[in-house]
């Protein structure tokens, strides 16, 4: 048995999975994307490219290695993605003017119509989530969300 595992806690078996919050947030992320999953496949995006036109429409030309971490998707993946989305036009590539190494993305114009095609979909899976709560506690909990966001965030932004 490892040391450095704090035995006086509870284990995940007396706190349940339907008290475990890592659980539920990975639970409401599955079905979420799942939702937008068929709409997705129709304007030929997976998930990985639709986080990068979604991040790259409200914060465009960053570094790769910064949209990974908005797009909360693994360099690997996102690059892969990146390379897709180019040759379909959604993209473009720049060398970084600090960096001649880094790339930044940006969006173009038939990019920015396939996200605006999409977004609806994506809004209305964001609501359904919220049916029959109070913007009260929408409100609160969004707050909730960023400050446990800060409390994980490994990046400096």
């Amino acid at each position: 048995m490892n040391d450095d595992v704090d035995s006086d806690g509870p284990r995940l078996g007396e706190i349940g999975l339907q008290q475990f919050a890592p659980y539920l947030m990975n639970s409401i992320m599955g079905a979420y994307n799942g939702a937008l999953r068929e709409d997705l496949l129709k304007l030929g995006l997976t998930t990985p490219k639709m986080r990068a036109l979604a991040v790259l429409s409200v914060i465009d030309g960053l570094v790769i290695s910064r949209l990974a971490v908005y797009a909360i998707t693994e360099q690997s993946t996102l690059s892969r993605a990146l390379d897709a989305l180019e040759s379909d036009g959604l993209i473009r590539r720049t060398q970084d003017r600090q960096d001649s190494r880094a790339s930044r993305i940006w969006i173009t114009d038939e990019g920015r119509s396939v996200f605006d095609r999409i977004w609806p979909t994506i809004r209305r899976a964001s609501e359904r989530m919220f049916q029959g709560i109070d913007p009260a506690e929408r409100t609160a909990f969004v707050n909730t969300l960023q400050k446990i966001l800060a409390n994980v965030r490994q990046d400096d932004f």
